[in-house]
């Protein structure tokens, strides 16, 4: 518990030091509006699914990648903890529980999702299909399951699932993930651009 305590309040401290309301202000900010309020209603009820129905598999639903590439790492730490916290609110789980979920479905793959899209500039030509395969789709999948990894070293295993089958379960369900987010951002890249923090027309357009 203490560990997930330290790594949400370090990058809350770390995003909020960024000022990141400062990104909801013009146009494009106006803009983020729509899918900042879209995940705050819709994400507490996908990470509350496990505590309020009784299913052999706890299936998990993060979001986490596709509040990172829509909103930015410094504002998208924010909802995530705010998402934790509604998720705690409208479910039986505990404040433990919730904390936890916060930090291994949420604050830890938008990070590893941050500094995997800061390598893919760096070092992979700026191309629309390496956003939103490399970042949205493939990238989701890979942050998802190293933070589940990490979350599972930690001491949180699926429920009646046993380590080697828990592993599976995570990649998998990362998978699952990885579409839904690779496939929103394609709808995104195309129709609503304005939705995406981390997309630039002028950058992953013009190569």
């Amino acid at each position: 518990m203490l560990l997930e305590m330290l790594l949400v309040l370090l990058a809350l401290a770390t995003a909020l030091a960024a000022r990141p309301w400062r990104l909801l202000q013009g146009d494009q900010g106006l803009a983020l509006l729509t899918p900042l309020l879209a995940f705050v209603v819709v994400l507490p009820w996908m990470w509350a699914l496990p505590a309020l129905h009784t299913m052999p598999l706890q299936l998990q639903w993060s979001g986490a990648c596709l509040v990172l590439l829509s909103l930015g790492w410094p504002l998208a730490v924010p909802v995530l903890v705010l998402v934790g916290a509604l998720a705690c609110l409208i479910s039986p789980m505990g404040w433990e529980q919730a904390l936890a979920l916060t930090a291994w479905q949420g604050v830890v793959p938008a990070t590893l999702a941050l500094g995997l899209g800061a390598l893919l500039r760096r070092f992979v030509p700026h191309h629309l299909f390496v956003y939103v395969l490399g970042r949205a789709f493939l990238g989701t999948v890979l942050c998802l399951f190293i933070s589940n990894l990490l979350g599972q070293w930690a001491g949180h295993t699926l429920p009646g699932v046993d380590e080697h089958l828990s592993t599976i379960a995570h990649w998998l369900m990362a998978w699952g993930d990885g579409f839904l987010t690779g496939m929103l951002c394609a709808i995104f890249v195309a129709f609503r651009p304005q939705w995406l923090a981390t997309w630039s027309d002028t950058l992953y357009l013009n190569h």
